[in-house]
């Protein structure tokens, strides 16, 4: 039966960090176990419906591509499987699916957004100036266009409000140049391999952010979630048509409701009605499936 998971019976003591949608305990020496609630974020707020199993599904994707993109760059991954977490995780049955215990890492103030397509605020920001993010790009784009070559548009880590978009250069003197360069590498060809895996599944990863940490011997990890419906903007192949927004897979839906809704986007955000839960719930799935090739049992 679906239950909608908003948070846990964890002791308090361990929790590390509650994010909008993951919650952080310790787990022991530089160890750490996120767990991933059904809350569901749009425009800054956690809006106060979620959606049953999002958190399950968002854990399962992620974990996918760690494992198979483990070739292009390590992850903080040491495993979904509820038997090997440490106590008192074992004791908690809701765990099951939604944790996974990880690596600690320093994790690196920055966003690293690579766009493949122009979409959201990169097409706002293109029709203003002719460049995303300050790169420029060819003229006569069209809405949802492919873009000649991926393009790495990083911004930083905001804790509160938005992030915002930073240079090149500008990552380089917050992390340094040799790091900034990894990071720039390694978001670019996980990209590049995550988008090609997607399209011959009918998927077009439009664009997406990701994470990255350094372990204790400095080694650049990849980190947080990877190619889920929270951190990209995924489209059906099938219905894709350059010079119109696409339908989606992601929280798209979620926002396109709000926008029309009338709130001004100032918290609390307004519940979202049964069908938006449904059909967002819908999506994430048929996205996972589509995606990793499995159903998931729920």
């Amino acid at each position: 039966m679906r239950r909608l998971y908003s948070g846990s019976a964890i002791p308090e003591n361990l929790l590390q960090r509650r994010g909008k949608v993951r919650d952080i305990y310790r787990a022991g020496p530089a160890r750490l176990l996120i767990v991933a609630s059904d809350r569901i974020s749009a425009f800054d707020a956690v809006l106060t419906s979620g959606i049953p199993d999002k958190g399950v599904i968002l854990t399962q994707l992620s974990n996918f591509w760690f494992e198979t993109l483990a070739d292009v760059r390590a992850s903080h991954l040491i495993s979904g499987m509820v038997g090997d977490f440490p106590e008192p995780f074992l004791d908690h049955a809701e765990l099951a699916g939604r944790a996974s215990l990880v690596r600690e890492l320093r994790i690196l103030p920055v966003e690293c957004v690579v766009r493949g397509y122009i979409a959201g605020s990169g097409w706002k920001d293109y029709q203003a100036t002719g460049t995303v993010c300050g790169i420029p790009l060819p003229a006569g784009l069209r809405q949802a266009d492919k873009l000649p070559a991926p393009i790495f548009t990083p911004s930083t880590k905001g804790t509160v409000g938005h992030d915002e978009n930073i240079s090149f250069d500008a990552v380089a003197e917050l992390v340094g140049a040799e790091i900034a360069e990894q990071l720039r590498t390694a978001s670019l060809e996980l990209y590049q391999r995550a988008a090609a895996h997607a399209w011959a599944r009918g998927i077009i990863i439009a664009d997406t952010k990701l994470e990255f940490g350094l372990d204790e011997s400095g080694r650049v990890i990849w980190a947080d979630e990877a190619f889920t419906p929270d951190s990209s903007r995924f489209w059906p192949a099938s219905e894709y048509v350059p010079g119109r927004n696409p339908p989606s897979f992601d929280k798209q839906f979620v926002r396109d409701w709000l926008e029309r809704s009338g709130w001004d986007k100032r918290p609390p955000a307004p519940a979202l009605p049964d069908d938006v839960v449904e059909n967002t719930r819908t999506l994430y799935l048929e996205g996972y499936r589509r995606l990793t090739g499995r159903s998931l049992a729920l």
